[in-house]
């Protein structure tokens, strides 16, 4: 069965840490992009960021959350990551990570444009983080 499971969410002060989970089971993460998202009840889902499954393992980060977050993969663990720093109370949100088929969708290049996040799917059910004081 084709599925993602995320984990490590908690509540956490601000400024703390956090290091969210996506154990791939059923298919290989190998070849994927990984995409981490978040999502406020009332909001839409926001794409947060991303790893590309090529040689390069590419990432990509929006403006907000970058030089705070990490994105990794294991190969060997099938699974991705997600480090999460100095996080701040609009960081809390439920947190997803879903993938991408190059070989349907073509490959990423994330050093000339950000990925289009509605071609990612296969969505777990999610992480809560909740960044309070």
């Amino acid at each position: 069965q084709f599925q993602l499971v995320e984990s490590g969410g908690g509540l956490v002060q601000p400024g703390g840490s956090l290091r969210l989970s996506c154990a791939a089971s059923g298919f290989t993460l190998d070849n994927y992009d990984i995409g981490w998202f978040r999502q406020v009840p009332g909001k839409e889902r926001e794409g947060v960021s991303c790893v590309s499954g090529s040689d390069d393992g590419s990432t990509y980060y929006v403006d907000s959350v970058k030089g705070r977050f990490t994105v990794s993969r294991n190969n060997a663990e099938n699974t991705a990551y997600l480090q999460m720093d100095r996080l701040k109370p609009e960081d809390t949100a439920n947190y997803y990570c879903a993938v991408r088929n190059p070989l349907a969708a073509g490959p990423l290049v994330l050093r000339v444009r950000p990925p289009s996040w509605d071609e990612f799917g296969h969505w777990g059910q999610g992480t809560q983080v909740t960044v309070s004081s």
